[in-house]
């Protein structure tokens, strides 16, 4: 089995800069400060349900908006996770995970494939949950999903509260990037008959 995956990037812009690490084999600690409240419980809860550990630090342009931040990080998770996969021999590759939380109910079925693919089906009865507003979800795993090189769909099946409903959905990715990125002894190289990823 591979060790040590594990990854670490900064990018710094006009717009955000962003210092984040992650490993794939961690137990799910997390310490998240992107300055959206909303957001960092996301994104802790996402690394507490995949037992990823991830560590997220940003100062963005707030003063705008949420905008930049909320998808700049995307770029950089997706970026690391990419990073901390290596040659990807061994993993699983496929993850699916239904979460219920309360009233909600999301699946997330993701793929790493290297072939970035996001269906993204949710609809948010409010525009903003405390400082993020909703649309900037999809906009999140948009992110992710182009930069990681990751077919993922996400599918919110009920729901009523919207701050349910998003946890539902990052608490479904978490899982099923756990899943996915795990290693199986079974597996010679990667998990493909074209002997790549």
């Amino acid at each position: 089995m591979t060790q040590n995956r594990q990854a670490s990037i900064k990018r710094d812009t006009l717009e955000t800069q962003i210092e984040l690490s992650l490993n794939l084999d961690g137990e799910g600690r997390y310490e998240v400060e992107t300055g959206i409240g909303f957001f960092d419980h996301m994104l802790s809860l996402m690394a507490r349900h995949g037992f990823l550990d991830l560590n997220v630090e940003v100062k963005g342009d707030l003063e705008i908006d949420d905008h930049h931040t909320v998808e700049d990080v995307g770029i950089v998770l997706g970026a690391v996770l990419k990073k901390a996969l290596g040659d990807k021999k061994g993993i699983v590759r496929y993850g699916t995970a239904f979460v219920p939380m309360d009233e909600s109910l999301a699946m997330v079925s993701l793929d790493i494939s290297n072939r970035p693919f996001l269906v993204f089906e949710a609809a948010f009865p409010r525009e903003k949950v405390g400082e993020m507003a909703t649309e900037l979800v999809e906009e999140f795993f948009r992110a992710v999903s182009v930069t990681a090189g990751i077919t993922l769909h996400v599918r919110l099946m009920s729901g009523k509260n919207t701050h349910h409903m998003i946890e539902a959905i990052f608490k479904a990715f978490g899982r099923a990037l756990g899943i996915a990125v795990s290693q199986d002894p079974r597996i010679e190289g990667v998990m493909s008959t074209k002997g790549m990823l």
